[in-house]
């Protein structure tokens, strides 16, 4: 468990439940004994307690009695005293509304209410370090080495991790290495500090244009502070025009200088939340919400692209035999309930790089990338034969199998790869059910 080192901390709960305030300011108060808790019923409560004093921290729930969540984010980032507070919204799922239009509204995070509020608190002491503590990681560029050790000391002192190096040339180096290192974390910057004025081919505007243009950083990913000597319009303008975030002058000010590295690691911390919830929309969006396989947007976006890199491609057309009795005799509930399992099991059954897509009610689509005919039909015997033995919620089911590939053919389409499989499972179908057919050509249908 995380130790909080920040003391006497303002916490706000906002919630229109008296049991969740009350439950989360109990636990908060035992994590945090010292800190100063207020909790609020509805936004307009909420207003008045933040027109008087000035909070660390304040969450709120996304539904409230008038104002809503996201509409007391905007009334918070109006005001000058509370205008950089963190706002954490607590909601039982992310929906939409929150995704789309929260951010804009100024919301630094939002917490899966469904996670618990001991998970909860331990979000909010997280949010509070990381806004408090000054936690991050920066590349600074200084070929000073008595400005550089001077400069470096005091930013350590503030808890920031400190990368520094004399050299554009090198800079850009790390930069270019950190890019390319998806898995590796330690490798990531926050924020790039460097003198505008460097010795060497490469002066720091330069490196600051070359983060721009050549590693395509924009201001929000990869924030860019400036150090100079000239504080003058021409060299503010030019520092700006090549990309920068914001500039300080030496000789440099601490109290200005960390004022500057917060209010930047804040946009770098906001451009993460953001990517990271574009990612939660998009998955939203592609995903079938009863099974949890993808859905057939995803499908004709990635499978074009698929058919059309890879030689082997097989796709399997599935559909789960005599469905229709299921769900008039054991009802809807049950009848979902095993739409789900068995999608589950194809998604487990398979590596990540199959696309298992929910095709159209009872029937899924399994694109293979890399996999010859005889490959496809083996596996698909193999799951024919698994379903059997499945039993989920205790049932008998079976499935036909209706199975092509682009293996030998020139020219090939997802559409047509789809066509293909369909007229197969309908062919495994009049068969009898419960059997896998194989269209190796468009008109040429056997079982395997």
């Amino acid at each position: 468990m995380m130790t909080f080192k920040n003391s006497h901390n303002s916490i706000m709960i906002v919630d229109r439940s008296e049991v969740a305030r009350s439950i989360i300011s109990h636990i908060l108060q035992k994590e945090m004994y010292d800190a100063y808790i207020v909790t609020c019923g509805s936004a307009e409560e909420a207003m008045d307690y933040l027109h008087r004093k000035k909070f660390d921290l304040i969450t709120t729930s996304l539904l409230l009695p008038s104002l809503d969540g996201l509409d007391l984010c905007h009334e918070i980032r109006k005001s000058n005293r509370q205008h950089l507070t963190p706002v954490i919204v607590v909601s039982s799922d992310a929906d939409r509304r929150l995704l789309r239009e929260g951010f804009s509204a100024g919301v630094t995070d939002y917490f899966n209410k469904s996670l618990g509020y001991k998970r909860l608190v331990e979000f909010i002491k997280d949010v509070l370090q990381r806004h408090a503590g000054l936690v991050g990681r920066i590349l600074y560029v200084e070929d000073s080495i008595s400005e550089a050790q001077a400069t470096q000391t005091l930013m350590e002192r503030h808890g920031l991790h400190i990368t520094q190096i004399s050299s554009g040339e090198e800079a850009l180096q790390l930069l270019k290495k950190a890019r390319n290192s998806n898995d590796d974390v330690e490798q990531e910057f926050d924020l790039v500090f460097t003198d505008f004025f460097l010795n060497g081919k490469m002066t720091g505007g330069d490196l600051l244009y070359a983060i721009r243009t050549q590693l395509h950083y924009s201001r929000q990913e990869m924030p860019v502070l400036v150090v100079t000597i000239e504080d003058n319009k021409k060299c503010q303008v030019d520092i700006f025009h090549a990309g920068a975030n914001d500039f300080i002058t030496k000789p440099i000010i601490e109290e200005v200088l960390i004022a500057r590295v917060k209010s930047l690691l804040l946009v770098k911390h906001q451009y993460n939340v953001i990517k990271r919830y574009s990612k939660d929309i998009y998955k939203l969006e592609t995903t079938d919400s009863l099974t949890g396989a993808y859905n057939k947007k995803f499908l004709f976006q990635q499978g074009k692209v698929i058919v059309a890199q890879q030689p082997n491609v097989c796709l399997m057309m599935v559909d789960i035999d005599h469905f229709e009795t299921i769900d008039k005799v054991q009802g809807h509930m049950i009848a979902d309930h095993v739409l789900h399992l068995v999608s589950q099991f194809f998604i487990n059954a398979f590596s990540k790089e199959v696309i298992v897509t929910r095709f159209v009610g009872k029937k899924f689509t399994l694109l293979m990338p890399d996999y010859t005919l005889e490959k496809g039909k083996i596996m698909a015997e193999n799951l024919r034969r698994q379903m059997i033995e499945l039993k989920p919620e205790g049932l008998d089911i079976t499935v036909s199998i209706g199975l092509t590939s682009s293996e030998g053919v020139t020219e090939t389409t997802l559409a047509t790869l789809i066509s293909d499989a369909d007229n197969a499972l309908q062919t495994a179908q009049k068969q009898g059910y419960n059997r896998t057919c194989l269209c190796i050509t468009h008109k040429n249908i056997t079982s395997a």
